[in-house]
């Protein structure tokens, strides 16, 4: 079955950096296009970035743009997201899927960015 493990949250201070992985087992990592979700409790589901299975196409929510960079590398069956000039309204709970709906995240993993 589909398993998604994120890892590489923490508290970080406004203008820090953090880069999260999503390591991925019991599908074809290769093949599917992944998907990085946030949400703040009370919150709905935000897609934050998207990438192609060959990793040439990707999609980013305008508030990330240009300080967000994601990425993968297939023959570790991982996904990344570089975050740089992290931002107080980044605060959430990052998610990786292998679908638009984000019914297939993971546990998540904590990003809190605070003075």
């Amino acid at each position: 079955q589909v398993q998604l493990v994120e890892s590489g949250g923490g508290l970080v201070q406004p203008g820090g950096s953090l880069r999260l992985s999503c390591a991925a087992s019991g599908f074809i990592f290769s093949r599917y296009r992944m998907y990085w979700f946030r949400q703040v409790p009370g919150m709905g589901l935000e897609l934050v970035s998207e990438i192609n299975s060959g990793g040439d196409d990707t999609y980013y929510r305008d508030s990330v743009k240009g300080r967000f960079t994601i990425s993968r590398d297939n023959s570790k069956n991982t996904l990344y997201l570089q975050m740089d000039n992290l931002k107080s309204e980044d605060t959430a709970v990052y998610y990786c899927a292998t679908d638009r709906t984000g019914n297939s995240k993971g546990q998540g993993t904590q990003v809190t960015v605070s003075s």
